[in-house]
Parts: structure tokens; sequence; C-alpha cells
């Protein structure tokens, strides 16, 4: 293929384990009216990418190459050229974003085309690696916490696998927004979560939080199973519950309605007023993306298997290029 028209990009090329991820060359998207053509430079890792890799489910759809669907919905990178009729940016901007989710951006390549407004300039004084920690992880944090529970200053707010990529940004965007936050994890990250401001950390492998915990407001839930109901035994009555990782039935919504409790599952989407917001929050340091492991693009494969332990502090992310 010629290097002008084509880029490095990782491919799944069938559902399964980690070693399905082979590096291969794709053609190089251009920008569509109102899309921006962004040079990646960093691409995230995220629950959402090796669940896909995993459970398949691509097949026939419009935005899969031929070789298998290219992964990545973090991004953070430099605008190369502009579509028509964009006026946000400039080719040479800096951006992060998370384009086209739950479609298929590409992130894990050289290249990426989507519509400028689901970019936000990226922060100033954050490198393309940490920018890129943040969109999909911290989106899913804001609009749980502002825009679905609407945490107001005083209110309790008790955070699952708070140490992980979305818990870890969840527990500052809790205290930026003036709440009590409690987090569950494992004790070896209880000295992180307070470096982050968490007000109290429960050790789940030692403690039932749901026989020591009271006075919750909001729950952010990304495990499941018996969290549901343990965590509504934790909550005042008028309190919200976020589902991040699975459905909540009309059974599950019943039970937390005796208790005037809505509960209800939420998948994130393209927001710039989230990620402006997002990118003000790291502005006045308080909010900072934390990096378990940077690896190459190459070794995508054992960042999926890193991931998949699910032992992670922070966010892994896939430098594209070296800055």
């Amino acid at each position: 293929m010629n290097e002008d028209t084509t880029m490095r990009a990782i491919v799944a090329t069938e559902p399964g384990p980690a070693s399905v991820l082979k590096e291969t060359r794709v053609p190089k998207p251009q920008p569509g009216g109102t899309e921006i053509l962004v040079r990646v430079h960093a691409a995230a890792i995220n629950p959402a990418d090796w669940k896909t890799r995993a459970g398949g489910g691509w097949a026939g759809r419009s935005d899969v190459t031929d070789q298998g669907p290219i992964l990545g919905w973090d991004v953070s990178g430099v605008v190369e050229s502009v579509g028509r009729g964009v006026t946000r940016f400039q080719p040479g901007d800096e951006v992060f974003g998370m384009p086209l989710f739950p479609g298929f951006p590409g992130g894990y390549s050289e290249y990426v085309a989507a519509p400028s407004r689901q970019f936000a300039a990226k922060p100033a004084g954050l490198t393309h690696v940490q920018a890129a920690a943040l969109p999909l992880a911290s989106l899913t944090a804001y609009q749980a916490l502002h825009d679905f529970a609407k945490v107001r200053p005083g209110q309790k707010v008790l955070i699952h696998a708070a140490a992980g990529g979305v818990g870890h940004l969840a527990v500052q965007i809790a205290k930026a927004l003036g709440a009590q936050v409690v987090g569950t994890a494992s004790a070896a990250k209880h000295d992180f979560l307070r470096g982050l401001g968490a007000d109290e950390v429960i050790d789940y492998r030692e403690v039932d939080f749901a026989e020591t915990v009271t006075g919750v407001d909001v729950v952010i839930d990304a495990i499941g199973g018996d969290y549901f109901d343990r965590s509504l035994r934790t909550m005042n009555s008028g309190g919200t519950f976020v589902a991040l990782s699975y459905d909540v039935s009309a059974e599950m919504k019943a039970r937390a309605a005796e208790r005037a409790i809505v509960a209800d599952f939420m998948l994130v989407e393209p927001d710039l007023g989230g990620m402006t917001a997002i990118a003000a929050l790291v502005a006045e340091g308080r909010l900072r993306p934390v990096i378990e492991a940077e690896l190459p693009l190459a070794e995508a494969a054992k960042a999926h298997e890193l991931g998949e332990t699910n032992r992670a502090s922070g966010k892994i992310v896939l430098a594209v290029v070296e800055d």
C-alpha cells in the first residue's frame, strides 16, 4: 500500500483474546464536512475496548475495515486538516476527545477523522498521553455525576472500583462538585485514593460496605452483581443509583423505587459541553489523570492483557507518536 494514502493501525482480526490484535496498514481517512483529521499522538485503553474485541458483533458494519475494526475511543493529537464548514479548529491545533462512540473512530491508528464538535482543545498543561487518558472515562464520570445524578455540594457519593479508570476520575469530579466521597478499593490503593481527595475508603475484601456506609445520596457502580442491592441499603431516600456496566431491569428499578431511589444504566456519549467542563477542571488543578502504564501502539495486545486483570490504578495509554 502507498504510505501517503495509508496509515499504521491495530485491527481486531476476529473476536477473541488479545492476540487477535494485529498491526497492519489501512486506508488513511479523509475529513468530510464538519470533520477534522487528527494525527493521533496517543490513544487510551478502556474496558469497552477489550469487551468489544472479545465479544465481536461488528460483522457488516460500515465503520469496520476489510481486516476488522480499529478499536480505541480516547484520542489526543494534532489537527492535520479540516473539512468543509469547520471553524472551531485549524491545522496545528492540539485536541482531545471521544469521537463517534459507540461507533469505531479507530483510535489505535495514526489518524482519525470525526466531527469537530466531538473534540475540545487539549489542556496546555497535559501531554498527549495524559490527555488521551481522559475523554471516555472522565465523560462517563461527569455525565453520571453532573448530568444524571445532579450532585450538589454536601451530598455523599459512593464510588465502587474507585481506583480504576473511571473511578479515579469520578472521585475527583465528585469532589469538585462539592461532594463527600466514599470509595471501595483494595487496601493497597487506599493511599492513592486519599491523595485524589477521597474522604473515606473501604477495603471491599475485608469489610462489607453495606454494613458500614450510610447516608449515601449517589452511587456510581461499574461492578454489578450483588453490589446493586447492597448499595441500595446504604442510600438515602431520593438518591440516584448509576450503573455503568450492566442493565438495570424493571424489577431492579422497582426495588429501588420502593425507597424513592432512581436507578438506571447510563452509557457515555460524545459531549462538547462535558469535554469543555473537563478541560476547565484540569486547568483549575482539580482533575488529573493517573497513568498506570504507557506502551507503544505496537503493544496494544499487551495493553489489553494488562487492562483485563482489572488491577490497574488509573489508565493504560498507547503512545502512537513519541512526544
